[in-house]
């Protein structure tokens, strides 16, 4: 078993993932890069990671698919014999952005499958071995971070599906927090606001103006790396005291004003 703690980080090969999986790796963890579809994006975050001293290795798998979820945990465990650290951050958007009178079931099956059935399974599999070492007396404690998304209550009409991932994830992460804190497992959820990655690149021109325009109190898009700055807070135990919460990394997006 490797001397210093392990983060896996789904869809870790870019966007906010990769912003992730480099500041865990700058923190000193050993980081299992998950990607789906890229394996070059991939093998260039192990490489940066690998740069900053740190251990990596990249295993493709897709979370939403129970025999990829199972390669992935044996994966991580086989190089590295834990798991201190995992990171639900793996997503997809809405298959074509289709008006919710038009949405189809083949895109509800896609968007859950990788949004919520795979972080879902994927954390009861991740807790489980987290518990074994834990009660081994092998690690100290885990945590498990959910990357949701305003989506989870801000309505988009043409992304019924991915809202709707969103906001079970929310659930999920109290579900999870008050099961796993008696073993020592904190549960987090983080909820970035509009992130500049190539999910929201076909949408520039419309944030632009909606960020002129105020939408959100700091006036700038996100970057990834801010919801990677979340992530290094919680696994450095900024909030101890703290299981199932949400942060919210928006430019004060979820803040109502009249």
């Amino acid at each position: 078993m490797i001397d210093r703690p392990v983060a896996l980080v789904t869809g870790g090969s870019r966007g906010i993932g990769r912003a992730v999986s480099i500041e865990l790796g700058r923190l000193g963890h050993a980081v299992v890069v998950n990607y789906a579809t890229r394996p070059e994006a991939a093998h260039e975050v192990a490489s940066q990671i690998l740069s900053l001293g740190a251990p990596a290795i990249t295993v493709q798998a897709d979370v939403g698919l129970s025999s990829d979820r199972n390669r992935l945990v044996e994966q991580a465990l086989k190089h590295f014999g834990r798991v201190d650290v995992l990171v639900n951050n793996a997503g997809i958007t809405s298959v074509g952005r289709r008006d919710i009178l038009e949405a189809t079931e083949e895109s509800w099956d896609q968007v859950f499958a990788t949004n919520l059935k795979g972080p879902f399974f994927l954390t009861q599999l991740v807790a489980r071995e987290m518990i074994r070492l834990i009660r081994a007396g092998n690690l100290s404690g885990g945590k498990i971070i959910n990357i949701s998304s305003v989506s989870a209550y801000a309505v988009s009409t043409n992304r019924a599906d991915y809202c709707m991932t969103k906001a079970a994830l929310a659930m999920m992460t109290k579900l999870f927090a008050v099961r796993l804190a008696e073993e020592n497992i904190q549960v987090f959820e983080i909820c970035p606001g509009v992130i500049a990655t190539d999910m929201t690149a076909p949408v520039k021109e419309k944030y632009d103006r909606l960020i002129a325009e105020g939408l959100w109190p700091i006036r700038r898009w996100g970057q990834p790396e801010d919801v990677a700055r979340a992530v290094a807070a919680i696994v450095q135990d900024a909030f101890s005291f703290s299981t199932g919460m949400r942060l919210d990394i928006d430019g004060g997006f979820h803040i109502r004003v009249l």
